[in-house]
């Protein structure tokens, strides 16, 4: 007798209900978790923060949009980290919605859930869930865009025209990218009859002047700061470390890919002893076309974006590893044929959510264990809205004034950027061209706080930025508890007040 667990009567009758409880699980999963168990916000966010708040055409890191999305997040939770965390999960919710809604155009609903929880285990392994930026911004913009470019050129919806050439142009201003990407799109479309048959509207000129008036503001500053040339390509000699990056690189991807792997493994006919027949999910065949196009950008990217990756000497993938893997989950459902077996339904669901749930089993592990069981510090452990309202408060009662800039230690500061009430900017003293809406002399003009890890309990403050403010007084170190302290000492903070021009030492 052939036994259908509920999960999979569910895939078959009710796909939809399942992707929503799927993807709002994991999206509040990964909302939640840092929002309890983080001191201060993982990653780059509070560097995201500190440059957000500035409202730059662009920056050293790139295009604009991630940073002001962070910033109107930040300031419409009432200056609170968790809208920064919504935003990031609201940008999950709507990747996984336009990659099922592609799926579900091209291989049906049932397979097209199946194909979601398969890029759910690639995301659990690979996909960083709270660490707003560019990578997770420019996730949903890609998605949008496979989709309705599908929709344009593969079942002929001139509608679609409304929203693709909108989403290209927010790529652009998302993440640098969207070049080789957009490049690769344009090759595709280019390439194929159906493709050439879609450009020859007058649709195409209207995406093109939208989408160039998107961009235009941000193509001006590039201009400006003479930086549209391509970077140095390496030496002969640096070719060979290169390759072995990409290397590195490509198999970095495939770790990304091994729940997938997983998972296959255990849905293979070889392991089934029993012989029974299986639940089946079938789909009608697979348009060529269609398989094509979702081939092509699951293979693609992953090849082009970590070989730009290497060229230029970066360590992660040109993009991010969400970008670039986006449609294999998809890919691989295409390649597993019209019927799908679903064999051994409880040990297949058991895996899954292992899977998804090992990375939240690592970030509690590195919260409360590792503070007790190693020497590295957790950045996360940092109590940024302590350190902030310590610092804000004091420079007014010192001063008069709301805190107006922060200098020092870059981590440091950017936590102060945002945790203290005041929101002061930050300045990279030393990089100043990095920061640029504030200057040395602006910052003298009208004043700051200097941070720096105390090294001795007289907080004096290290040789470099001595040179950088000549005549600073070291105030008496600041100590705050960690978030979970184990082993380690107290976070000891050495500081200066800056005094704002015209007020003298009290």
């Amino acid at each position: 007798m052939r036994f259908t667990s509920l999960i999979v009567e569910l895939i078959r009758a009710r796909p939809r209900m399942i992707f929503w409880i799927v993807v709002l699980a994991q999206a509040a999963l990964w909302l939640f978790l840092p929002w309890l168990v983080y001191g201060s916000p993982p990653g780059d966010v509070a560097t995201v923060l500190a440059f957000g708040r500035e409202y730059q055409v662009g920056t050293h890191l790139g295009p604009p949009l991630a940073f002001w999305l962070a910033d109107i997040a930040f300031r419409l939770a009432g200056g609170h980290i968790f809208g920064v965390y919504l935003v990031a999960q609201l940008c999950f919710i709507l990747t996984f919605w336009a990659l099922f809604k592609l799926g579900r155009t091209i291989i049906g609903a049932q397979q097209a859930m199946i194909a979601v929880l398969l890029t759910a285990v690639i995301t659990a392994f690979s996909f960083p869930g709270a660490e707003f930026g560019p990578l997770i911004v420019a996730r949903p913009l890609w998605a949008l865009i496979l989709l309705h470019t599908w929709q344009i050129i593969g079942q002929g919806q001139r509608r679609a025209w409304a929203a693709l050439p909108v989403e290209i142009g927010l790529l652009v201003l998302t993440t640098s990218a969207s070049l080789p990407l957009l490049a690769m799109l344009a090759v595709f479309v280019l390439a194929t009859p159906k493709g050439r048959r879609a450009l020859a509207s007058m649709d195409t000129l209207y995406a093109a002047i939208v989408a160039a008036v998107l961009v235009l503001p941000y193509v001006i500053w590039l201009i400006r700061i003479d930086t549209l040339a391509l970077p140095s390509l390496p030496a002969v000699s640096e070719l060979q470390d290169r390759l072995l990056g990409w290397g590195g690189l490509l198999a970095g991807m495939l770790f990304a890919l091994s729940g997938v792997a997983l998972l296959l493994i255990a849905n293979s006919r070889a392991l089934d002893r029993k012989n029974e027949d299986p639940p089946l999910i079938f789909r009608p065949p697979v348009d060529p076309f269609a398989r094509l196009f979702v081939y092509t950008f699951a293979i693609a990217p992953p090849l082009v974006l970590s070989f730009i990756a290497a060229l230029f000497g970066r360590d992660q993938v040109v993009g991010g590893d969400g970008v670039a893997l986006l449609l294999v989950g998809l890919a691989v459902v295409i390649a597993a044929g019209d019927l799908i077996a679903l064999r051994r339904q409880h040990f297949l669901r058991t895996v899954w959510l292992l899977i998804v749930a090992a990375p939240v089993v690592v970030i509690l592990g590195v919260t409360f264990i590792q503070p007790w069981v190693g020497g590295s510090e957790v950045k996360t452990s940092l109590p940024a809205s302590d350190i902030g309202r310590f610092f804000g408060e004091n420079f007014e009662r010192r001063t008069g004034r709301p805190l107006a800039a922060v200098a020092g230690d870059p981590h440091l500061a950017t936590l102060i950027g945002f945790a203290a009430h005041a929101r002061p900017h930050v300045m990279f003293d030393a990089a100043p061209q990095e920061t640029p809406w504030i200057t040395p002399q602006r910052f003298a003009e009208n004043g700051g706080v200097v941070v720096w890890r105390a090294a001795d309990t007289a907080g004096t403050p290290p040789e470099d930025i001595r040179k950088r403010f000549p005549g600073l007084v070291p105030e008496v170190p600041r100590s705050f508890e960690r978030l979970v302290k184990g082993r380690q000492s107290l976070v000891r903070i050495g500081w200066a007040i800056v005094r704002p021009a015209g007020q003298g030492s009290r």
